[in-house]
């Protein structure tokens, strides 16, 4: 797997918990917005996505909460596309997310896994290469470590 591909994110004040900690379900949604920043950094659109008849979805994700994260906090939330090898999980129809937020003083904060595929939105199946559907609609192809 290349150099993941990461983006910045300050923690906000609305984003915490009554015990001042970033809320559970926030992780993930800073999981989500550096899958579509990786995207975006590709050249690839949810809307050119779209054009060709293809969504990535989720199928499966676990998180590990190391540290707490409160308001304030910056952190980086990398995004690093494994494709697997014949046999393995993530290949074939599906790939490997992995993903840390951490803080800019290196403290991991969570680790997040993965598993996604690329579905075609009329058969509503996954496609039986996402590999080569991401590098074909990618103007830079670099970001998914292809």
């Amino acid at each position: 797997m290349a150099e993941p591909y990461a983006v910045p994110v300050t923690v906000r004040g609305y984003e915490t918990d009554v015990q001042g900690h970033l809320n559970q379900a926030v992780y993930v949604n800073y999981a989500e917005h550096a899958r579509w920043s990786l995207l975006q950094a590709a050249g690839i659109t949810q809307a050119g996505l779209i054009a060709k008849g293809v969504s990535p979805v989720s199928l499966e994700m676990t998180v590990r909460y190391l540290r707490e994260l409160r308001a304030g906090d910056e952190v980086e939330v990398t995004c690093g596309f494994d494709w697997g090898e014949d046999g393995e999980q993530g290949s074939g129809k599906t790939f490997r997310i992995r993903q840390t937020i951490r803080r800019t003083d290196g403290t991991v904060a969570a680790e997040i896994t993965a598993v996604g595929g690329l579905m075609d939105l009329k058969e509503r199946k996954l496609v039986a290469d996402p590999r080569a559907y991401f590098r074909a609609l990618a103007t830079d192809p670099r970001p998914f470590g292809l």
